[in-house]
């Protein structure tokens, strides 16, 4: 007797399961660490009391002193994010499902994943402007002089090598020059990769091999840009105070796809502070009543820009990939 495919086609299981199941792939989080953390253990608002620079003045020999007083301010954290994720598995799901203790067990895993995914977006969100006591859009936002936001005015919206410099020139001019660093959109580190005149730029001894082997690797250049180390995430906000993407400063407009290109230095206090008055904390619990196990996340924290003049923000076109 003949076996074929044909006549015996019911002894072929037409799908066949696999045993595992497929992840989706994951970046890293990195913008925690640029976070100033304070202990803020109770209450509602914190208050960071600031004092003001001596004045000097022109002294006149024979006559009365002039005396003034140190100006005084403060700073206020409070607002806190009360954040949640909620699953769960009924129990006639673990009864049936082949893949149900996998599952199960990846769903703190995936929590905390997903907390962290929205911790990275609030904290870079700081650099949007708006209600982060930051930055304010649409304008340059001087700061001795020199500007902390504008619209890069590279051809449709993309960054230049000169806005580097620029960067360098505001953190400069607000004396936290140093130990610079950059989070950028992936459209900026394709810009870079792909320039032109990349090895005739004068001050570049750290360049060199560009060619042989480009400038990114993994999450962070390998190289970097007069003296920026440059870092690139997918988390960075939308121009624009509503981040709609749209944003002009200056006279030069991003109609849209706009993303804010975050800038500092590690070498002073971080531009961002933050407290957390609850660390994220999955709990779980068979519930009767449905017949199910339940997994809950919470969490709760505060975020605001607490040193403005170590923050410069350029802003540049996403989407003008060719």
């Amino acid at each position: 007797m003949a076996i074929t495919t044909a006549t015996h086609d019911m002894l072929i299981r037409s799908e066949v399961w696999s045993d595992q199941i497929k992840e989706v792939i994951q970046d890293r989080l990195d913008a925690n660490q640029y976070v100033r953390w304070i202990d803020f253990p109770d209450g509602t608002t914190y208050t960071i009391p600031s004092v003001g620079e001596a004045t000097v003045r022109d002294y006149v020999e024979d006559t009365a002193l002039k005396f003034d007083s140190l100006d005084t301010g403060e700073f206020q954290l409070s607002n806190f994010n009360y954040k949640s994720s909620g699953l769960y598995i009924t129990k006639k799901m673990r009864q049936d499902s082949y893949y149900a203790a996998m599952l199960e067990a990846s769903f703190a895993p995936k929590q905390i994943r997903a907390m962290g995914e929205v911790l990275e977006t609030d904290i870079l969100a700081l650099a949007a402007a708006g209600a982060s006591g930051g930055q304010t859009a649409a304008s340059l936002n001087n700061i001795n002089g020199a500007p902390h936001r504008w619209t890069t005015s590279g051809a449709s919206g993309v960054v230049e090598l000169k806005d580097f410099a620029k960067v360098l020139y505001s953190l400069k001019k607000a004396n936290v020059g140093q130990s610079v660093i950059g989070i950028v959109d992936p459209s900026v580190e394709y810009q870079l990769n792909t320039l032109a005149n990349l090895v005739s730029v004068a001050n570049n001894p750290r360049w060199e091999g560009v060619i042989e082997s480009g400038m990114a690797n993994d999450m962070k250049f390998y190289k970097n840009i007069f003296g920026i180390d440059l870092y690139i995430s997918n988390y960075l906000p939308a121009a624009g105070a509503t981040q709609s993407g749209a944003e002009t400063i200056n006279s030069v407009a991003i109609a849209s796809g706009g993303v804010c290109n975050v800038f500092f230095s590690t070498a002073v206090e971080s531009p961002f502070i933050g407290a957390w008055r609850q660390q994220p904390e999955v709990e779980s619990e068979y519930n009767m009543n449905y017949q199910r196990e339940e997994y809950v996340l919470t969490s709760r924290y505060a975020l605001k820009v607490y040193r403005p003049e170590n923050l410069v923000v350029v802003i540049t076109k996403s989407d003008q990939i060719a």
